[in-house]
């Protein structure tokens, strides 16, 4: 259930560096979008490892 919620977050981080690819906001912003995305999708894996 969280790996489903954590991956549904990730694509509303990608969805918000995206956003603010387009309004021209700095990189360090969009960086830090994609980043957290990152890290909730590994978050959303290791969830589904066995042993969890």
């Amino acid at each position: 259930m969280w790996s489903i919620l954590l991956m549904g977050l990730a694509g509303l981080l990608v969805g918000g560096g995206l956003s603010f690819r387009q309004q021209r906001k700095p990189l360090w912003v969009q960086i830090g979008f994609y980043v957290l995305a990152a890290m909730s999708l590994l978050a959303a894996y290791l969830l589904t490892l066995p042993g969890n």
